[in-house]
């Protein structure tokens, strides 16, 4: 209604001073006119603080996501270590149970020296288990990983044949991992992949091998291999693992 009458009045104006009169216009048209004025003006300032809000919620809603993103990451990942200690202790748990067995049955010894000898190495059964319990020894007890990698090396050489060949494999590669020295980590958890597909360390094979070449630039690669364990693992924590790794690679 007031910019209505706001027209009317500058028609009228114009008639006038197309008449020669001087323009007449009442003070409530003029307070009307800054009536509108105002009200455009209240109302741009409200639309562009509107504006800068839904920018500052679209911002902190993007910082929540990359936090949550962060900590799925985490907890992955520390499910992973987790899963890392069990699987530890099973392994020592299984070699406790293989010991306590070979008294049993009379084939073995309860006796196993910690430290690497530079004897020959003993042929047959009581040989190949005293050279793997020397060797896992020093990782799942003593962690001395500097002398196990020697001991896994030699038990590998002497030992072709081993149903524990596939576990030493997977140890050198985690040991040669562990000290950055992807090139060999590299031959080991390739080996258990290609040569050991009933390995329940083969899955963790692949995502270290996905991480060495994630390391190493090679992208695609690191891609396909994260791929792969998601694909053949798809209920196990590597597969999780493989996720978080895809996504930082998305990244």
């Amino acid at each position: 209604m007031k910019l209505t009458t706001l027209v009317v009045a500058l028609s009228l104006t114009g008639v006038a001073m197309a008449s020669g009169q001087a323009p007449v216009v009442s003070l409530a048209q003029a307070q009307g006119q800054e009536s509108v004025d105002e009200r455009i003006s209240r109302l741009e300032r409200a639309f562009e603080a509107r504006q800068q809000g839904q920018a500052q919620i679209l911002q902190q809603l993007s910082a929540l996501q990359r936090e949550l993103s962060e900590l799925r990451g985490i907890t992955e990942e520390h499910a992973h270590q987790l899963e890392q200690i069990l699987e530890r202790q099973r392994d020592l748990y299984q070699e406790i149970d293989r010991r306590i067995g070979e008294v049993r049955s009379g084939s073995g010894t309860t006796s196993t020296p910690s430290a690497p000898t530079g004897g020959p190495t003993v042929s047959g059964p009581t040989g190949e288990s005293t050279a793997y319990d020397r060797a896992i020894r020093l990782v799942l007890e003593e962690r001395r990983y500097d002398r196990a990698i020697p001991e896994f090396e030699s038990f590998i050489a002497n030992h072709p044949d081993s149903p524990y060949l596939s576990n030493a494999h997977y140890w050198l590669g985690q040991l040669y991992f562990v000290q950055s020295d992807f090139s060999e980590a590299r031959t080991h958890f390739t080996k258990v992949i290609n040569d050991f597909a009933d390995s329940n360390k083969r899955a963790d094979c692949m995502l270290k091998l996905g991480m060495i070449e994630k390391a190493e630039g090679n992208t695609r690669r690191a891609r396909d291999l994260f791929q792969r364990v998601r694909s053949e693992y798809p209920n196990s924590t590597e597969a999780g693992m493989a996720q978080r790794e895809l996504e930082s690679l998305e990244g």
